[in-house]
This record gives C-alpha cells, structure tokens and sequence, in this order.
C-alpha cells in the first residue's frame, strides 16, 4: 500500500466517523487558533511600542546625572547644557534642550489633573520631534522674560477643558500660580522619558523660580539632544562624554553622568515584546498539546474498533509497515485539517480583536506574520505524527490471529 491509498483510506475514515474526527480535530483547531492570535497580537503590541518610540526619532539623545558605583555625582546644569549646543566642542550634536522634570497639580474653572510639568528651553519641541495642533512654540523671549506661559499635551487638554482646540488664550493654574496657554500639542504617544501627551511645557526660567525650585537654581534634571542624523549617534555620545567629562573633571571611566540613545531605549522595548510573545505563544501552545492527547485517545479507540479489520489485512498479506503508515496519515490529516480551520479562526480571532481595540481608541493592529502560519501549520503536523505514533505502532503489532479472535 503506497502513501495515497493510505491517504484515501485516511480521509474515508474520517468522514465515516464525522464526531468523532470533528471533536478530536477541536483540541487542534482550539490550540492552532490560540498560538496564531497570541502571536498576531503580540507582533501588534510590539509593532505599536516601537512605532510610537520611533516616531519620536532615532537621533535622540537622553543625559542624565549619576553612574553605577559613583556617590555623590555633580548634577547636570543648564550651563552644561549650553556647552554642549557648542558646534566646535560638539559638531555632531544638531540641537540640545535642558530639562526640569516634576509633577504638579494643574487646574481650570473647577477641573484639576496631576501632570508632567516640564521646563524646557525652545529647541525641546525640535528635539522631541513635537508638532502643535494650534499656538506658537517657546521662545527665547519666553525664557530670558521667564514668562508665565504653558503648551498642553493633549491629555492636560482634554481633561481641563474637555476639547483639543480653540484654548490659546485660556488662563490655567499650575501649583496655584497663573500660566497663560500658547499652544496645544499633537497627539503622539510615549517617549523614553514618558508620555508627550501628558506634559505641560512651561519655560525653563519659570519652572526654577515658581514651579519646580532649586537650591541650586542651575540645575537639572535631564539634557535632551539631538545628532545631526542617526547615523552620528555614537559619534554625539562620544562627543558629550569628552565636554561633561572636561566640565566634571572626571576620568574616563569614571563618569559621573549617564548617556542613553533612543535606540538603547528601543532595544529594549523590543527585548521585552519579544519575550512576552513567546511567552504567549508558549502558554497557547500547550494547549496545542492536550489537542495532542485528544488525537492520541482517538486514534487508541480507532484501533480498537478495527482489531478485526487489522487482522483480517494481516493474514492477507498486508506489512506492519502498511498498518503502521494508514494510521499515521490519518492521525497526520487530522491534524492539518485542525491546523488549517485553527489558522482561519486565529486570523478570525485577531480580526475582531483589532476591531475592538480600534473601538476603544487603543493603539493595536494585529500582526499574522507567515512565521506564526508556518509554526503553527508544522507544530500541528508534529503533534500529530507523535501522538498518532503510539497507536500507529499498537495497531501494526497486533498478531493477525489474535486480531480476528478479538470481540
């Protein structure tokens, strides 16, 4: 008996027992159908992550006070931040910003919401890659004249005044004190230092005198920068290790700050995606294997109903090898036809979770990439050829006069 006969024998049996095969393909369909929506939908969630950190742009640059093992690290300053925006010390360096970052309670008209209150000095919004929906940016008119003026993220927006628009000129109260809005900012998503959407950008000046107070009025928090492209990232770090090592007067080695780039950031959104995709994937995939069992328990049951039959093939002449294969090939059809059923409600699956996630304004578009469709497709193949082994080689081994003594 050759491969297609066993394979028609295969799919004759199957649909004489039509229950049967449907309930034991289910466990199959079930898992398949688990394994390609958990994969469709962390391939989104990754695919959304890194989408929203690199919109932001690959060129940033993120500086930041303190270094494993040094106590006691001299905090950044606005004034380093002005020798870095040096073209001769720093040419690969395209724009730098100083930050001061806190939280603070900012009101209007009875509404009040806790945000990131940041103060920053007029190249932040470049850097960040920002765009305003309506007003006018900072400037350095805003800052030498530390003037009481703030942009809205689109959260702050929205929860103060319920709408994105027509709020130039609104009057808002950030810590008591009155700031006049200049601008609302697109909607844009998270960053390495936070969500955009729930700042408030006030003047670098006015935060160190009436919002986030220093000791040491020249101090910050963070230094934002920008390479002329990504391609000069590594040579921007190096450039800014030499002008704070020289500003600090440490050794190399013993920096007293830190340097991250976007990319470093991104790295490790996607590390992260990555393991919790497999993750998901694996906590589908066993039930891809009680699927597994199920054909296993058939396929016995299989066996069983058709000892006489198996022994009547025997005594005429039919190998182990020829019991051996028809049982395979049925447990293998099972199995694809339960992978192939499992991948259309997989697909199905994801479909309506995307639809849902669009409805609820949540950023997620399901990914079936060919690899999910080809893993799964294999896997179930597998399960299929190791489950139905044992009852495959139950069957070819039964003694031909025993099979037809059988009841």
């Amino acid at each position: 008996m050759n491969l297609t006969n066993s394979f028609i024998e295969a799919v004759e049996s199957i649909t004489s027992n039509k229950l049967r095969s449907g309930l034991t393909m289910l466990g199959i369909i079930i898992g398949v159908a688990s394994v390609v929506a958990m994969l469709a939908n962390g391939n989104g969630d990754e695919e959304s992550i890194l989408g929203e950190i690199e919109g932001i742009g690959s060129n940033l640059i993120f500086i930041t006070s303190g270094a494993d093992d040094v106590t006691n690290p001299e905090p950044l300053t606005l004034s380093d931040s002005e020798a870095l925006d040096d073209p001769f010390l720093a040419p690969a360096v395209a724009a730098v910003s100083a930050g001061i970052m806190g939280t603070g309670e900012v009101s209007f008209s009875g509404e009040s919401s806790l945000n990131s209150v940041v103060g920053v000095t007029p190249d932040y919004m470049a850097i960040q890659n920002l765009a305003l929906s309506e007003g006018e940016i900072l400037t350095q008119q805003d800052i030498n004249g530390r003037a009481s003026v703030a942009i809205l993220g689109i959260d702050p927006a929205k929860e103060l005044f319920g709408r994105t628009y027509g709020l130039v000129g609104e009057t808002i109260r950030i810590e008591g004190q009155p700031f006049r809005v200049i601008g609302v900012i697109e909607e844009q998503g998270g960053s390495a230092t936070g969500s955009n959407d729930d700042q408030v950008l006030i003047p670098i000046s006015t935060a160190q005198v009436r919002v986030h107070t220093r000791a040491n009025r020249d101090q910050v928090d963070v230094i934002f920068a920008s390479a002329v492209s990504s391609e000069a990232v590594s040579e921007a770090m190096s450039e800014i290790s030499l002008v704070l090592q020289e500003r600090h007067r440490t050794a190399i080695g013993e920096e007293d700050f830190t340097i991250y780039s976007q990319q470093s950031f991104l790295d490790i959104a996607s590390s992260i995606t990555g393991v919790l995709t497999i993750l998901l994937g694996g906590i589908a995939g066993i039930s891809l294997l009680v699927g597994g069992i199920g054909i296993m328990n058939i396929m016995l049951v299989s066996v069983i109903e058709r000892t006489k039959e198996i022994g009547l093939r025997k005594a005429m002449g039919a190998r182990k090898s020829n019991i051996l294969s028809q049982f395979l090939v049925e447990s293998l059809v099972l199995s694809v036809i339960g992978g192939i059923l499992g991948i259309l409600l997989g697909w199905g699956i994801s479909a309506l979770i995307g639809i849902i996630a669009d409805a609820s304004d949540f950023a997620l578009i399901p990914v079936m990439g060919l690899d999910a469709i080809i893993l799964a497709t294999a896997f179930s193949a597998v399960v299929g050829i190791f489950f139905g082994l044992y009852p495959a080689n139950r069957a070819a081994n039964l003694q031909p006069v025993e099979a037809l003594r059988s009841e």
